[in-house]
């Protein structure tokens, strides 16, 4: 006899997006990967914004404004530094950061300044960065770009934080760095990170050309190391976008059951066979049950309505599945709320065997 969940008292439903993401289609190495040394990097700065409405630091910050402001004197007219700090009501000390894409950045290039109050500014509305250095995170970088703009508060209810679009313009190059001497090595992401996900990818780059000798290994679940022929050395950029076209079948690709639940949106996501075990649930209102057989009349339930039992092992297998158990909360009507609380009690117990992220 196949299990049931057995409902007492359903609610309202509230309404939930579910996507079965499946894996018919075949994966590129490139979606599951990415490449060591070819990663984002951050700029930083600190900095002043100028021109706010009575919103700045106030007096007690100036010791700190004062050093910022002789800097800022090397840059643009020492008047207008002046004048513009006249009245540290108007100034605010802020800290700059900057992202720098994987595929990194040449002279010239603009980059979007994210911009956040670090003293007892109450509003960086109205306000403009004057131009600061942007170095890297590291003690004793270089300067990498200069900042300057007006400010734009994106979050009315966040006005100490906003983003000065294009305001970094690149002043020295900044390369990706993907080939460590003759090596590259491929980073799987870590929803993909498993021992036959990355020996299966290395199989496939050394059968690219199966007469020559093995190039590609995969050293644990994360990483894969290619020893780069000496032909490709000069040009690696063919080599690599070969690499990381190729397809996988699917089939060999282990990426693992998991979950992530929007608890904002409602939304619920699931890749993988999520595998769940027996277990029973009372939650407000609400009784959920696996029961073998069908429940009886009692005297606590003296109607059984067949209408509130539903099957959740529809193929027989002995058990029960979460796609089953979304299902049965389609057909019974209950609620988004109630869902992901069920679901995360279920989790909390050891019952549902994938890993599962939950979004505030």
């Amino acid at each position: 006899m196949k299990p049931l969940f057995f409902l007492k008292n359903s609610l309202v439903a509230l309404g939930l997006i579910m996507v079965m993401v499946g894996s018919a289609r075949a994966v590129q190495i490139g979606d599951l990967v990415r490449i060591k040394g070819s990663q984002g990097n951050k700029l930083v700065g600190m900095g002043l914004v100028v021109g706010l409405k009575g919103t700045g630091d106030g007096g007690k910050y100036s010791p700190a404004i004062d050093p910022l402001a002789r800097v800022v004197r090397h840059f643009i007219d020492e008047g207008t530094v002046s004048s513009e700090l006249r009245d540290t009501k108007n100034v605010a000390l802020v800290a700059l950061e900057a992202l720098v894409p994987a595929a990194g950045v040449r002279q010239g290039d603009h980059l979007d300044v994210h911009v956040s109050a670090v003293g007892s500014s109450k509003s960086l509305r109205g306000g403009r960065l004057l131009m600061m250095p942007m170095t890297g995170p590291l003690p004793n970088s270089p300067t990498y770009a200069f900042a300057s703009g007006p400010v734009t508060v994106e979050d009315d209810e966040v006005p100490t934080v906003g983003v000065v679009r294009h305001g970094a313009q690149v002043a020295r190059d900044i390369r990706a760095q993907f080939i460590d001497g003759d090596e590259l090595t491929l980073v799987l992401r870590q929803s993909a990170a498993t021992f036959q996900t990355a020996v299966t990818i290395a199989a496939t780059i050394n059968n690219l050309n199966p007469d020559a000798q093995r190039i590609a290994m995969a050293i644990d679940q994360k990483n894969i190391v290619i020893k780069v022929p000496e032909a490709e050395l000069l040009d690696p950029a063919p080599f690599v976008a070969e690499i990381l076209s190729q397809y996988l079948d699917p089939g060999f690709i282990e990426t693992g059951a998991q979950i992530r639940i929007n608890e904002r949106t409602g939304t619920i996501v699931m890749s993988g066979d999520v595998q769940m075990s027996p277990v029973a649930i009372s939650h407000g209102g609400l009784v959920i049950t696996m029961t073998t057989p069908e429940p009886k009349p009692t005297q606590e339930i003296p109607r059984v309505d067949e209408h509130r039992f539903i099957g959740v092992d529809p193929a027989r297998r002995g058990g029960a599945r979460l796609s089953d158990l979304i299902s049965a909360f389609n057909q019974l009507k209950v609620g988004v709320r109630d869902r992901i609380a069920i679901i995360r009690e279920i989790h909390s117990m050891g019952k549902l065997h994938a890993q599962i992220t939950f979004d505030e």
